[in-house]
């Protein structure tokens, strides 16, 4: 509680600043979910057949406009691996954090920025199947890495679109030379993304690509450089939007790496995503193959997750809204071969009243 006055007195001294300070623009939201989550099939962990969960979450908005296109951007919430939600359990402290900050200069035909920047991700299924290869469904870059990634972007106007480049990095990982490819002074994990965004009549298209530069702590291995390509399109069809998205992704180590810890896989994902009013409901489906050598045989990863959610609107004026989200989530993961056998159905319906501000 002291931490969050303290922050709201912050933001107090801030709004009333000297008027050659920067004009600061605060908001944000706060919910709480009702979560209840049912385990059919044989998995690796035991796990209650059902588990009722209450939650709650709060995230703070600051933007800062400095003039002439110059910006700053910060989101504070908890850190956690569930997206800043937090399941009460009559302890836990609800601490604020810097989830994630950024700042830039934005222009007509272009701009940068730099920091803790956000990714989108639960709306571009690229970064999940980069990230987590043998298990890139339930938006985990969103929930479990907080959607956000330390980098510095670049986007300018090309041609009739519109050109992105973002240098991540991965982690700070100092250590001595080895052997390994890309070591010795890029000890820390790089990668690249790249997007172009354009439009063919009325459909969107986008297609990616990202490559990792330096090896990185990637889908369990220690020491792996995937790259990732594909595209998302989207296709409006009077009040129904359709996303369709397809991505394939790559990871081999580096043939100096130890024989019983070399990574081999490759897989793809595909989403479809039908987005009608205030309904959402999508559909993604991942198979990957993982051939590294420390594994007797293949590994064979398949995957299918549904969401569906419907935003019921209760109050809305200039200063807000309230609204009540029922949601339905339900993964299938199943795997075989040389890793441990999975057969897991997860269902997970839940009911969220969330207020903006």
């Amino acid at each position: 509680m002291k931490k969050m006055l303290s922050l709201a007195a912050m933001f107090a001294a801030l709004s009333y600043a000297a008027p050659a300070s920067a004009a600061l623009n605060f908001g944000g939201d706060a919910g709480v979910r009702l979560r209840n989550e049912s385990y059919s099939g044989t998995t690796a962990v035991n796990r209650d057949a059902n588990d009722l969960l209450w939650q709650y979450r709060v995230r703070l908005n600051a933007a800062a406009d400095l003039g002439d296109g110059y910006y700053f951007k910060t989101m504070i919430t908890q850190e956690n691996d569930g997206g800043g939600w937090v399941t009460v359990d009559g302890a836990t402290a609800y601490n604020l954090q810097i989830s994630n900050m950024y700042f830039g200069r934005q222009l007509a035909d272009c701009g940068y920025a730099m920091g803790r920047l956000p990714l989108n991700a639960f709306n571009n299924p690229v970064f999940d199947i980069t990230l987590f290869p043998f298990q890139p469904l339930e938006n985990p870059v969103a929930n479990a890495g907080m959607d956000r990634i330390f980098g510095l972007n670049y986007n300018t106007k090309f041609l009739s679109g519109n050109l992105r480049g973002t240098l991540v990095v991965l982690d700070d990982s100092s250590r001595n030379n080895t052997t390994l490819e890309a070591d010795g002074k890029f000890n820390d994990g790089y990668a690249l993304h790249v997007a172009y965004t354009d439009k063919l009549g009325d459909i969107t298209v986008e297609p990616q690509f990202i490559r990792a530069l330096t090896h990185g702590a990637i889908g369990g291995y220690a020491e792996v450089s995937p790259w990732t390509a594909g595209a998302n399109v989207t296709v409006p069809a009077g009040d129904l939007k359709i996303g369709l998205s397809g991505f394939y992704t790559a990871g081999k180590s580096s043939t100096h790496v130890a024989a019983g810890s070399t990574a081999n896989y490759n897989g793809y994902e595909f989403r479809v995503k039908g987005e009608y009013g205030n309904f959402l409901c999508f559909w993604d489906y991942n198979r990957t193959t993982d051939k590294s050598t420390s594994l007797a045989s293949n590994g064979k990863y398949v995957n299918n997750f549904v969401w569906a959610s419907y935003k019921i609107p209760v109050h809305k004026s200039a200063s807000g809204s309230f609204t009540i989200q029922p949601t339905l989530r339900y993964l299938a993961t199943k795997a075989e071969g040389g890793v441990p056998n999975v057969n897991q159905q997860r269902l997970r319906s839940e009911l969220w009243a969330t207020v903006t501000f």
